[in-house]
């Protein structure tokens, strides 16, 4: 059976599509700005359906998706971002067999999930 082999993209609506792919290149290095690719490192990507009544993901009930992005440092990560004046929850929570999590709010409201695996702890 053929079957899919990553994910090939996370589309999502903006405002401003220009200023929030500058601020997810600047903030968060994902340098997809020029022509909508990044070349993101190899490792695990979840793919998990969620409850429609779910808060832990989601900013509120106008967020449809949650975007997880793999962090090689989670304490730098988060100091970086604070630095920049980013909206970062000062909670880590630390899930054991996954890793540690953190979250930080995107200029258009979107809550992004941090996530560095247990094995690079």
């Amino acid at each position: 059976m053929e079957r899919v082999v990553g994910i090939g993209g996370v589309f999502f609506r903006a405002k401003d599509p220009l200023a929030l792919s500058r601020w997810y290149r600047d903030h968060l290095g994902v340098d997809a700005f020029d022509e909508n690719v990044w070349q993101q490192d190899s490792g695990p990507t979840i793919f998990s359906p969620v409850d429609t009544d779910a808060t832990y993901h989601f900013s509120g009930p106008h967020q449809a998706v949650m975007v997880n992005f793999r962090v090689r440092d989670l304490d730098a990560m988060v100091t970086q971002l604070k630095a920049a004046g980013a909206a970062v929850d000062d909670e880590i929570e630390v899930e054991p067999g996954a890793g540690r999590f953190a979250w930080v709010v995107d200029p258009e409201g979107n809550k992004v999930q941090l996530w560095e695996p247990e094995e690079a702890v």
